[in-house]
């Protein structure tokens, strides 16, 4: 052991909504019917599926509490640390469910890991204890899987609505593009007559964004399955059918949110829904409640309703259009506070009045419609179109707007603008909609937010833990923190380098350059440094190679996917990136032994809907800094720190160069505490000796 201090942090802290005190989990009853394997018995197979798979307290404990929680109507939040196997204590008892059971992800990483190798291994080691194979199904948007009907009616040259796009910023595409896209729409027809789901992750190699759109429908702007004559046919009809029949369905945060804003017709009835990676869902379904408005969107709308409406109508969303442009340029992007500008004012006004008479225009799409299939996209996109509008012109304290320039690597002043509209809070929709009619289990390995339960169930729509006579009606929960395998205080250390100068700048401060090279330098790289903005990531490659002869990576120089497994594949080597790099980033052993953070993950002021809600908490008497930005620095800064140890023979050093972690007293303790159980020190020899003893042992062990 390279470090020799210290135990592992608690675990199996239960807490319920419905009483102050802390209890036991209890046994969950058995509900298997008469001659079918019990919890234990089901669960011990499905691990001994797993290729080195051992029983874990944590996952066992898990699995018998989200069993207990179907059993009894109660929801559970429960926190499972890295390594505790979370997948097969939710998916076991889920088994065991009457009619299928949901499990809702963040990530395609997540998605793919559940498809394509637990619920196989499950399905094997389930078979001959439930005499049957269990089903499982993927269910995903409707866009995701090839329409009939827009194949059947794509040809070789793009549709008009689309020739002229240059939504993507590339300017208007030449003959080469089209020939190339032709090729791909030939392929897209090719591949229709053989596959069996349309199912555009099927297809390899891909296509590009701009062919898929000419061969797949929004969910919007479908006509239906009774109104279209490939609605017998349809891809995306049949994914609804197998989800409909299958033990458990697999879908994602985003599709979900959908659902539940739409009234629940897109998944099928069920009483158990798993949201694994639960602190990312409320981000999810604000992004689902958002909407937008660009020149452009309301550009492609006058061209589809060109050949539906009279040729005023047409002009008429041409000049709000005109009248939209000229708004966005006058506005300084950024947050809008009380009434929009005069010239978004009109501009909105404009555009309401004329994609509601494009809307009379064109008439409802009746079933036998011949020209259904082309009213209703044009329909789908006016009406949101129109809803946006009215939503900006009438907005109150319940939304935030705002227009935003994305930023664009060929264009230093940013993309087309866009003016945005998104809810302040979502915890409302949440409780409203999320709890009905099913048990929910919200998992995750960073939910207990500085020890405790109470911000991630707010944020979630449940009241917050306290005596039965205040919950005020809403469902009652029971949260649980299983712990991690891992013992943190032997395998890993946090530093904070209290001695540096508290950051003011942007970018990387030269005395944090020399840190870093200092600690990389120790260890001779095997570094995942997660930064807060692209400059300073980008002045961290630029010292490392300056002053070191290791193999330095930085997001943005070549695709993720190939930065990372080049990182994992080169032991000396170093990956430096920001925001996408704090989570989902799995590199055991060696190659990652060192996480450098530059500064607390605090939300920047210029984020819209950050700066909205911490306004929002002042002006009721709160803190909006502690309300909201400490909590979604303490789950970034958790994500981060947990790229360390992702393995029971993982060693390192998690080195956070913002003494504000250690000099505040009150954010300071409250972040720390949100972090895994590491040893912690402030030393830098300490930090430097231990990394230059791991060095060494490694090289040793190479040798």
């Amino acid at each position: 052991m390279w470090i020799t201090t210290g135990g592992a942090g608690p675990a199996g802290t239960v807490t319920r909504v419905t009483a102050p005190t802390t209890t036991p989990t209890a046994p969950a009853p058995d509900r298997s019917p008469p001659g079918q394997p019990d919890l234990p018995t089901l669960l011990a197979a499905a691990v001994a599926a797993v290729p080195g798979g051992v029983p874990r307290p944590g996952q066992e404990q898990m699995a018998t509490a989200v069993a207990q929680a179907a059993a009894t109507g109660e929801h559970l939040v429960v926190q499972a640390g890295t390594g505790t196997g979370k997948s097969l204590a939710y998916l076991v008892p889920a088994l065991q469910v009457d009619g299928p059971a949901v499990v809702s992800t963040a990530t395609l990483a997540l998605q793919s890991q559940l498809v394509d190798h637990d619920l196989p291994r499950l399905a094997d080691a389930a078979e001959p204890l439930l005499r049957r194979r269990p089903s499982f199904a993927v269910l995903k948007g409707r866009h995701h899987y090839l329409c009939l009907a827009k194949l059947e009616g794509s040809s070789e040259e793009e549709p008009p609505d689309t020739l002229f796009d240059n939504s993507g910023g590339g300017g208007t595409r030449w003959l080469g593009e089209l020939g190339r896209l032709g090729k791909q729409l030939q392929r897209l027809r090719d591949w229709g007559l053989e596959t069996a789901t349309g199912d555009r992750d099927e297809l390899d190699p891909g296509v590009d964004d701009t062919a898929w759109r000419q061969v797949s429908m929004p969910a919007r702007e479908c006509v239906g399955a009774a109104k279209c004559a490939y609605g017998a046919e349809c891809f995306a009809e049949a994914a609804r059918e197998r989800a409909r029949s299958a033990d458990i369905v697999v879908t994602n945060h985003s599709l979900l949110a959908i659902d539940m804003l739409a009234g629940g017709y897109i998944l099928p009835p069920h009483k158990l829904l798993v949201v694994d990676e639960a602190h990312e869902l409320a981000d999810r379904v604000t992004s689902a409640a958002q909407a937008e408005l660009t020149a452009d969107a309301v550009d492609r709308a006058a061209r589809r309703a060109r050949r539906l409406v009279e040729p005023e109508v047409h002009d008429a969303l041409t000049e709000a259009g005109d009248a939209l442009t000229v708004g966005l340029g006058q506005t300084a992007a950024g947050r809008l506070v009380g009434p929009l500008p005069g010239p978004l004012q009109e501009a909105c006004t404009l555009l309401d009045a004329a994609t509601r008479a494009a809307l009379s225009g064109i008439g409802e799409v009746k079933a036998d419609d011949p020209d259904g299939v082309t009213k209703q996209p044009a329909r789908a996109v006016l009406e949101e179109l129109s809803v946006t509008a009215q939503r900006l012109v009438s907005a109150d304290d319940a939304d935030v707007a705002w227009v935003e320039r994305p930023e664009r690597l060929d264009r230093p002043g940013g993309g087309r603008p866009a003016l945005v509209v998104a809810p302040l809070s979502v915890a409302g929709t949440l409780a409203d909609h999320l709890y009905r009619e099913r048990v929910v289990v919200a998992t995750s390995a960073t939910l207990a937010l500085g020890g405790a339960f109470d911000t991630i169930a707010r944020t979630l729509g449940l009241a917050p833990a306290g005596p039965a006579e205040d919950v005020d009606g809403q469902p009652p929960w029971t949260s649980l923190d299983v712990g991690s395998p891992f013992d943190y205080r032997r395998q890993g250390i946090l530093y904070v380098a209290a001695h540096l100068p508290r950051p003011r700048e942007s970018g990387l401060p030269d005395a944090s350059a020399a840190e870093l090279v200092r600690l990389v330098g120790a260890l001779g790289g095997r570094t995942l440094g997660l930064f807060s903005s692209r400059r300073a990531a980008e002045r961290a490659g630029e010292v490392l190679r300056e002053r070191t002869d290791l193999p330095v990576l930085v997001q943005g120089e070549e695709s993720l996917p190939l930065l990372v497994r080049r990182f994992r594949e080169d032991q000396g080597s170093c990956l430096l990136g920001v925001m996408s790099l704090w989570q989902g980033v799995d590199v055991p052993g060696d190659a990652c032994q060192l996480v450098v953070i530059d500064r607390l993950p605090f939300p920047r002021p210029d984020e819209p809907l950050a700066a909205a809600r911490s306004a929002a908490a002042d002006a009721a008497g709160g803190s909006g800094f502690a309300s909201v930005s400490v909590p979604v620095a303490a789950v970034r800064l958790a994500q981060g720190a947990g790229r360390l140890i992702r393995s029971t023979t993982d060693r390192g050093v998690v080195a956070v160069l913002d003494s504000r972690l250690h000099t505040a007293r009150g954010y300071g303790t409250y972040l720390r505490r949100s972090l895994p159980p590491f040893w912690y020190t402030t030393e830098p020899e300490a930090v430097v000796a231990a990394l230059s003893r791991l060095a060494a042992v490694d090289t040793a062990a190479t040798t």
